[in-house]
């Protein structure tokens, strides 16, 4: 193994280790993952932007100030680069949401979280694909490129921040942050053997987050192991004024319960199955690793009962009212106005602004986000708002009592994170439905604004990763932590160490430093 294959497969608290004991520099590490990321891409295609020089320029300076001495109060991750979801506002580095309607357009202003990284000394790597403007499943709905799965590299990695995980998956970034709206962080976790966490709505700032559904989206972290997501999430989280619905609370210690779970200690908790989480419509091998993980929990001293969830069922049909609303009222700026593209009518259609609006949003928007703002138009318009949009809302009511119910039983609730492994490109683009099928057992997290984690628990019988969801009651992030570190532990004894030493990786052969 190459010193940059060595490099790139620590974790980031390893890589943070070294950066203090002055064995390795920030560049030194974006050097190596700028290396990698020039090798996969033509086989992964995770990022829309690579910002070397940024990354480079941005690591000299943390190094200049450490060599200084003057990074000693920073953050633990401080040093360690990081990748950025394109939906995540980044001053001075083309933002587009995969979307056509902002290609070119470079922000003026950082996000609140890309300010924390700049903060705490942390490179920022580029822009990785999605799902255009994060409406998708599998990250098929991308403008620009369709972004492939580290495990296979036939199959989808999830969506829509697949390329986020499948950067993380590939070692072409050791952190990166998703949005998370129906899953978006923890079903593209599973699916390419990564965590992904979705923190409390509000306990990380959504200024600077290109809105796709204002009650529902939330920054997050993904990463190789849970520490490294507390690590960051740690970074990123906080009250920020500029946000409306951000929590006026302190971050939790996250860092501290993940280390604390690693101890493999969990006598006294209770562990909550979400029976409607389970059963029917879930992949055989997904089920089987599933099952062998709550028994490990079981074997750490967890006390697992079943919790019942009854309008857990009706999350998805609830979800996709509310969230094609939310869409269609917050895409109603793209109108060729103000920024991004503009599309005049030919010479023969009246030259007025309504026409320009029309051809403006037919170039710009794909076919899935004008399916969605079609369905949401549709459920807000006059005669079918109460009918539509307020009945979903009561469901979400009804959804957010049964969590609350359920956390009066338990301290946590899991559930396998989706239905199926990874599935091969085209096999669900002409069946909308049976593609959002699979954030089943994602969304109603997001419906209560709780928090939610995916760690992977193994591979299913096809060799391709699985994923286990926790989930905790609100503003407890750290709640979280523990048990998911604990059965990170495990899962590691049992395989001999991290899942990914099974991934072949044949663009990292060859790798020298």
């Amino acid at each position: 193994m190459s010193d940059i294959q060595e490099l790139v497969k620590l974790s980031a608290a390893e890589m943070a280790g070294k950066i203090q004991s002055k064995e390795v520099s920030s560049r030194e590490l974006v050097e190596a993952h700028l290396s990698v990321i020039e090798q996969a891409e033509p086989s992964i295609q995770a990022f829309l932007t690579v910002s070397g020089e940024e990354a480079l320029a941005q690591a000299d300076a943390f190094d200049e100030r450490n060599a200084k001495g003057e990074a000693g109060d920073a953050p633990e991750l401080a040093g360690v680069p990081i990748a950025i979801k394109d939906m995540i506002v980044t001053k001075g580095i083309q933002t587009t949401a995969a979307s056509k309607i902002l290609e070119g357009w470079i922000p003026p202003y950082d996000a609140t979280v890309i300010e924390k990284l700049k903060a705490a000394g942390m490179p920022l790597l580029g822009k990785t694909n999605l799902d255009e403007f994060a409406q998708g499943s599998s990250t098929e709905h991308s403008a620009y490129q369709t972004t492939h799965n580290p495990w296979d590299t036939e199959r989808v990695p999830g969506g829509s921040g697949g390329g986020s995980a499948s950067a993380v998956a590939a070692f072409e970034a050791p952190l990166a942050l998703g949005t998370d709206t129906g899953g978006s962080i923890r079903q593209p976790g599973a699916l390419t053997g990564t965590v992904g966490v979705k923190p409390t709505y509000g306990g990380v700032s959504r200024f600077g987050a290109i809105a796709m559904a204002s009650s529902l989206d939330q920054i997050g972290p993904v990463s190789r192991t849970v520490l490294d997501s507390a690590l960051l999430q740690e970074v990123i989280g906080g009250h920020d004024r500029r946000d409306s619905t951000s929590i006026p609370m302190d971050v939790p210690a996250l860092a501290a319960a993940a280390r604390e779970g690693a101890k493999r200690d969990l006598k006294g908790m209770k562990v909550g199955l979400v029976k409607e989480l389970s059963g029917e419509g879930f992949q055989p091998g997904v089920e089987a690793r599933f099952n062998e993980a709550v028994s490990m929990l079981e074997e750490m001293g967890a006390e697992v009962v079943e919790v019942s969830c009854p309008h857990f069922p009706y999350s998805l049909g609830a979800y996709y009212i509310i969230m094609p609303s939310e869409v269609s009222s917050n895409l109603a700026r793209y109108d060729g106005m103000r920024y991004g593209l503009r599309v005049m009518p030919p010479a023969d259609v009246p030259q007025t602004a309504a026409n320009m609006m029309a051809y403006t949003r037919e170039a710009g928007f794909g076919d899935e986000v004008k399916r969605r703002i079609i369905l949401g138009t549709y459920a807000l318009s006059a005669g079918y708002y109460d009918a539509w949009y307020g009945s979903a809302q009561k469901v979400r009511t009804l959804i957010i009592d049964d969590f609350n119910k359920a956390f009066d039983q338990v301290d946590v609730l899991v559930s396998p994170t989706s239905p199926s492994t990874a599935f091969r490109f085209g096999e669900k683009t002409d069946d909308p439905m049976a593609m959002y099928m699979n954030d089943i057992a994602t969304i109603p997290a997001n419906l209560a604004g709780v928090p939610a984690m995916s760690i992977p628990s193994g591979l299913s019988d096809d060799g391709l990763p699985t994923g286990f969801q926790f989930i905790a009651p609100q503003k407890r992030d750290d709640v979280l932590y523990k048990p998911a570190a604990a059965l990170e532990a495990a899962l590691n004894d049992k395989w001999g160490g991290p899942m990914w030493q099974s991934m072949n990786t044949p663009w990292l052969d060859g790798l020298t430093k």
